[in-house]
């Protein structure tokens, strides 16, 4: 990525950044090596995590601390208005991946706004999980919006967009990488010429919304009679690490990581779909935990059928 340098008046502006999850770190580190003016970041409080209940810091903030940046982490942010109204001059917002509804009343504190950054082709894919449903859909082209932040969402007015190709081989975290990587990069290309007027937006056309939304344990049981092969193959790649996809073959019930659309099965592990085509399994998180390829899983376990 190239570092982009903001001009010293832009540098001085102070930005408030709002992030939680991984995606957001790609911009928070971007602006800090473009020499943007971090004053604070604004970020979920710690939560727990995994089998050992550990409390997990979010990166954000891990970075934001190594780089002696203020981390606010309030349970309501109507908590830290004072704070944020405390900042002179009046700070510009930079949201990417907060995970929560931001008020008119938080925005209002902001100039120009709160600027966010949003991984699709707006308005399409507004909501929580746009990367998993362009994977899924097997979209062949998705993208990056800069847009200013409204309380409806992902419905404020576009800055800038920039599409990426897809080609039907993306898993879930490839594709957040990629577009955290465009993502980054465009922010701190086109946030000097929005904080100083230059760069205005358009208004989304909202006939052309469409929705995606928040991806839960549910979402990972794979139903091969309500899916063809390709559309099951294409669900593994979007939810490769979460939820990811769980399919019940024989007495076993596997988390399938790799797979193709095949006209025939090739091992008996193989499945029918709904338009008779079959789902090729080359690899899958045994009944043991570990990841193992279909052959190795067929040497270990006996099937029934």
């Amino acid at each position: 990525m190239s570092k982009t340098t903001p001009t010293s008046g832009i540098s001085r502006q102070p930005i408030v950044f709002f992030g939680t999850e991984d995606f957001s770190l790609y911009s928070l580190r971007a602006l800090v090596e473009a020499g943007f003016n971090i004053v604070a970041v604004i970020t979920k409080p710690d939560s727990r995590r995994g089998r050992s209940n550990k409390l997990i810091q979010p990166a954000v903030k891990q970075f934001a601390s190594q780089h002696h940046i203020p981390v606010w982490q309030p349970n309501r942010l109507k908590d830290i208005m004072s704070d944020i109204k405390n900042i002179t001059p009046r700070p510009t917002g930079v949201l990417v991946s907060y995970g929560k509804i931001i008020s008119q009343t938080i925005i209002d504190l902001f100039q120009p706004g709160i600027i966010n950054v949003h991984p699709s082709l707006l308005p399409k894919y507004r909501g929580p999980s746009p990367i998993e449903s362009a994977i899924a859909n097997r979209d062949k082209t998705t993208g990056v919006t800069i847009m200013q932040l409204e309380q409806a969402m992902d419905a404020g007015p576009i800055y800038y967009q920039e599409a990426y190709p897809l080609t039907l081989t993306e898993t879930q975290p490839e594709l957040y990488q990629a577009l955290g990587q465009l993502g980054a990069q465009l922010l701190t290309q086109k946030l000097p010429d929005i904080i100083n007027g230059i760069l205005q937006p358009t208004p989304q056309d909202n006939s052309r919304a469409t929705y995606c939304s928040l991806l839960s344990k549910d979402d990972s049981r794979l139903d091969p009679q309500q899916l063809t092969a390709n559309q099951a193959e294409a669900k593994i790649r979007a939810h490769l690490t979460y939820p990811r996809s769980r399919l019940k073959v024989d007495q076993y019930d596997l988390i399938i990581t790799k797979a193709r659309a095949v006209s025939t099965p090739e091992t008996p592990l193989d499945i029918k779909c709904a338009d008779g085509t079959y789902l090729a399994i080359d690899e899958l998180i045994a009944p043991s935990g570990k990841t193992i390829s279909a052959d190795a899983f067929l040497r270990g376990y006996p099937l029934q059928r």
